[in-house]
């Protein structure tokens, strides 16, 4: 049962947090919002910190997403600089850093995630960095520049953007990845590939199958990443970028059910009624493919955000939508829709070497994800057909001479 005059707390001021008070009062909440922050900034967009910010083209205006001045005018209780550190459910009412106390009617735990630190000597020496705030980013742009060298450890899609904005701006890049290939977890070896060759003709190196285990400084700064075989590959500094864990300790330690992230339903509510989980630290069910999962993306935070104003304000659920993602490195867009769940076959559309591709991953004649590189048609028409669950022709799409309207239909 909605109540427009409940007083709504959320915990986490970034793109899901931020979003879900803005759509509260655009669907009508006339209550009390007061949002929680941990960072001295309004909420803004996350994803341009490893490109646009680093590389000097947007700062914390360009990239907030409402001016600061909207939290004030939508009456928005906007509390900067501050984390919940306790949850008492039963009484409704958490407990901040500073010591004060908030009651609420609904709760919304939009807390992410944060980076994964590697537990290996001298991870603590300055200059060994991540990249997940503003303040990550501006210091990081602080050491990177020409005549520096910046080591990346991990060849994921951050550590890919950030080798790329370093070569922007004129460092040496190595990245050094445990896997065989990059990307080993999350694409296709044909993307893996595709992505290796490209940041090379970029002048970025590689080190694969390299094991990090430790870092090594000099008067507490890094000067070197030290890998398992003996070497040490000189830096001036280190991007860690290995994966990030949820934020859901708030959860789990006040008895709310958590599996490596806060469980919750199609409307983004827990195991308690008053309380709702959304953004990366939301464990959340995935229809099209008969499971739950956990997403780090924009598109799911603004799909999990809808989802909560709608059930707080008792509007009706908004349409389901299909998981989607985006990297942008160099000229390459790469789009991704869904997710390569229980995948037996892939069909590569187009020819690599064009830099304008596609890899389709297939369960029996249905598509399950589209990654597609500069190539919009099969990125839009692909999240269609996973979302309809339509059966396909493989020959056609395989064949680039086929449109993918003509495949879609």
């Amino acid at each position: 049962m909605s109540d427009l005059n409940a007083h709504v707390v959320i915990i986490g001021a970034g793109h899901a947090g931020g979003t879900l008070a803005a759509l509260l009062r655009q669907y009508g909440h006339t209550g009390r919002i007061t949002m929680i922050g941990d960072e001295p900034h309004a909420p803004y967009q996350r994803p341009p910190l490893s490109k646009a910010w680093l590389k000097g083209e947007a700062d914390a205006d360009s990239l907030a997403l409402k001016p600061l001045a909207f939290y004030a005018e939508a009456d928005i209780d906007f509390r900067p600089n501050l984390r919940a550190v306790k949850l008492e459910r039963s009484a409704r009412k958490v407990t901040l850093s500073d010591g004060s106390q908030v009651d609420y009617d609904v709760l919304v735990l939009a807390t992410g995630a944060r980076a994964i630190a590697l537990p290996i000597p001298g991870a603590d020496l300055a200059g060994v960095m991540f990249l997940r705030t503003a303040t990550d980013a501006e210091a990081l742009k602080a050491k990177v520049g020409p005549g520096k060298r910046l080591a990346v450890v991990g060849g994921g899609y951050i550590g890919l953007e950030v080798a790329a904005s370093g070569r922007a701006l004129g460092a040496e890049v190595v990245v050094l990845e445990r896997e065989t290939r990059l990307l080993a977890r999350v694409a296709t070896e044909v993307l893996s590939d595709f992505f290796r060759r490209y940041h090379e003709k970029h002048g970025v190196g590689f080190e694969l199958g390299a094991s990090v285990i430790g870092f090594e400084g000099d008067n507490g700064h890094v000067t070197g990443v030290k890998l398992a075989d003996g070497r040490v590959i000189g830096c001036d500094a280190a991007v860690v970028g290995v994966g990030a864990h949820p934020n859901d300790e708030l959860a789990s330690e006040s008895g709310l059910e958590t599996a490596r992230g806060v469980v919750v339903d199609l409307e983004a509510r827990t195991s308690d009624p008053h309380v709702f989980a959304i953004g990366d630290v939301a464990h959340r069910p995935m229809p099209i493919y008969g499971r739950m999962f956990r997403m780090e993306s924009v598109p799911n935070a603004l799909e999990q955000a809808k989802q909560a104003a709608c059930a707080i304000t008792g509007r009706p659920a908004p349409a389901g939508e299909t998981p989607w993602q985006w990297s942008d490195q160099y000229d390459l867009k790469l789009q991704i829709a869904g997710y390569a769940f229980d995948v037996d076959e892939i069909v590569v559309r187009g020819d690599p070497a064009s830099g304008k591709f596609a890899v389709f991953h297939l369960k029996g004649d249905q598509l399950q994800s589209v990654e597609a590189i500069n190539a919009p048609p099969e990125f839009m028409m692909g999240r269609q057909l996973i979302g309809n669950r339509k059966r396909l022709d493989k020959a056609k799409l395989a064949d680039p001479s086929v449109s993918m309207k003509e495949v879609a239909a």
